[in-house]
C-alpha cells in the first residue's frame, strides 16, 4: 500500500473530527441566534427547530434596544476591547521584539516571568486590584478596565509574538541598520508587516475573553455609566422572572464583533495558528 493510499483514512479521520467540533462548538451559537427570533412560547415550545411565521417575534430585540441603554453599554464594551487590544498588540510586539532581538542579563528570566502571566489567573488579584484602583480614583471608570484587560492579555501576547520575531531574518534587519534605520523604523516597517498573522492571532485569542467578560466589569465598574454589555445583559435576569427573549437578542447582538472580527481576520489567525514561522 502506498504512502498515499494509507494517508487518505487518516485525513478523512481528521476532517470528521474538526467537523465534530466545529458542529459541537457553533450549536450553541445557533441556538442562541435561532431562538432570538422567537416568541416566548416558540423558545419553550420547540427550542431546537428554527423559527416559523407562527413562532417568529422580534420582541427580544425590541425590548433590549427599547428597555436599559443598550447601546451605550455596547459603546463601552467597544471601547474597552479596541483600546485594550491596541495597547496589547502594542507593547506585547515592542517587548517581544526586545526580548527575541536584544541579548541581555535577565532575558530569559524575563520572558519566564511573563510566561507565569498565562498560567496564573488574574482574578486571583481581584482584590488588590480593587484597592489599586480604589487608592487611584479609577473605580467606575472605562480607563480601570481598560488598564486590567491590557496585563491580562500581555503575558499571552509577548509569548506568541517572541516567537515568531524569532524567526523574523536577521540579515534584513541588519540590512536596515546598514542603512540607517533606527530601532523603532525596522520594528514598525520592517518586522511587524512579517509577523501580521501572529498579531491577528493574538488579537482573537484576546478579545473573546475581554469581550465577555463579566467579572470585573462587575467588580470595577458597575455602574450605569461604566456598563458593557455582559454586564447589561443581567438586567433581564430577575430572581422569579426572567426575559428569555431579551437575554437570547443580547447575547446575539453581543457575539455579532466576534464574528465580525473573525471574518476580517480569519486569512491572517489560520496563517497563524498554522504556519508556526514566517515565510
Amino acid at each position: 500500500m502506498s504512502t498515499a493510499t494509507r494517508s487518505v483514512p487518516r485525513t478523512i479521520g481528521a476532517h470528521a473530527i474538526l467537523l465534530t467540533y466545529t458542529v459541537i462548538a457553533l450549536f450553541p451559537v445557533i441556538l442562541v441566534i435561532m431562538n432570538s427570533f422567537k416568541s416566548r412560547a416558540g423558545i419553550f415550545g420547540a427550542p431546537l427547530t428554527p423559527p416559523t411565521p407562527k413562532t417568529f417575534d422580534l420582541i427580544g430585540y425590541t425590548t433590549v434596544i427599547g428597555q436599559g441603554d443598550f447601546i451605550h453599554y455596547f459603546q463601552n464594551s467597544l471601547v474597552v476591547t479596541v483600546a485594550s487590544l491596541f495597547l496589547v498588540l502594542l507593547f506585547g510586539a515592542m517587548a517581544a521584539f526586545a526580548l527575541s532581538e536584544y541579548r541581555f542579563r535577565g532575558n530569559s528570566l524575563m520572558g519566564l516571568y511573563l510566561a507565569l502571566g498565562i498560567m496564573i489567573p488574574i482574578r486571583l488579584g481581584t482584590v488588590a486590584i480593587l484597592q489599586l484602583m480604589v487608592a487611584s480614583g479609577l473605580v467606575n471608570t472605562l480607563t480601570a478596565l481598560i488598564l486590567v484587560y491590557t496585563a491580562q492579555g500581555l503575558p499571552l501576547a509577548v509569548f506568541i509574538l517572541s516567537e515568531f520575531m524569532k524567526q523574523v531574518s536577521d540579515d534584513l534587519k541588519n540590512a536596515g541598520r546598514i542603512d540607517g534605520l533606527s530601532e523603532y523604523t525596522i520594528f514598525f516597517r520592517l518586522v511587524l508587516p512579517l509577523v501580521r498573522p501572529s498579531m491577528a492571532t493574538v488579537a482573537v485569542f484576546t478579545m473573546i475573553p475581554i469581550w465577555n467578560d463579566l467579572w470585573f466589569p462587575l467588580i470595577l465598574a458597575p455602574s450605569e455609566e461604566t456598563k458593557t454589555v455582559t454586564l447589561g445583559a443581567q438586567l433581564f435576569l430577575g430572581q422569579f422572572v426572567t426575559n428569555w427573549n431579551a437575554i437570547l437578542a443580547a447575547l446575539s447582538l453581543a457575539i455579532m464583533p466576534v464574528l465580525i472580527l473573525y471574518v476580517i481576520f480569519s486569512r491572517q489567525l489560520i496563517r497563524g495558528i498554522t504556519s508556526g514561522a514566517v515565510k
